[in-house]
């Protein structure tokens, strides 16, 4: 275990499980000879989850990211989404976009991508999170696919960081609080 981290809340193992569970879920759901699946991965911190999943999933798909920022300089929300990496596609209308996220905190910045999407003119857009921290969410939102809800706790790991440091722990851990806040 990393030095800076107080533990581990989800183990190499525990996520390997989590994403094949939801690879499943994913496959039942989009089977159909009418469905262009389209992960539509939100970096950075999603991509080593999308990863893994896009592994697990059996079905014809397609990729593509976007980069968004609702964060500031320290650990806060600004409540302001950016969209710094924009979705560029000439058949959005004919996409089944599933929206690919690390982590949901207070689903400001999912709430707003879905209906930008939409807007775009996406044929559906839905949502899929490894980690979900209801406790914290502002707007009313639930993802259509959940890994696992964690405490309202800084984690890092598996995509997840802090000043761009910790993405590449192979586990879901716990910062020690005196990390972040120096």
């Amino acid at each position: 275990m990393h030095k800076d981290v107080e533990r581990i809340l989800l183990s190499p193992e525990e996520i390997e499980t989590v994403v094949a569970g939801l690879a499943k879920r994913i496959d039942e759901d989009y089977a159909g000879k009418d469905k262009k699946l389209l992960l539509l991965c939100i970096l950075k911190g999603s991509v080593v989850f999308m990863g893994d999943l896009m592994k697990h999933i059996t079905l014809p798909l397609e990729i593509d990211f976007m980069r968004v920022s609702s964060y500031g300089a320290d650990t806060k929300t600004t409540g302001n989404v950016n969209i710094i990496l924009d979705l560029v596609r000439k058949d959005i209308n004919q996409c089944d976009i599933l929206i690919i996220e690390d982590i949901i905190d207070s689903g400001r910045t999912l709430s707003y991508l879905k209906r930008y999407l939409e807007f775009k003119g996406a044929k559906s857009v839905k949502t899929c999170t490894l980690l979900d921290k209801p406790d914290r969410r502002e707007v009313d939102l639930e993802a259509d696919y959940v890994g696992t809800v964690i405490p309202d706790e800084f984690v890092v790991g598996y995509g997840l960081d802090y000043d761009e440091k910790y993405r590449a722990l192979p586990y879901v851990g716990v910062l020690k609080p005196e990390v972040y806040t120096k």
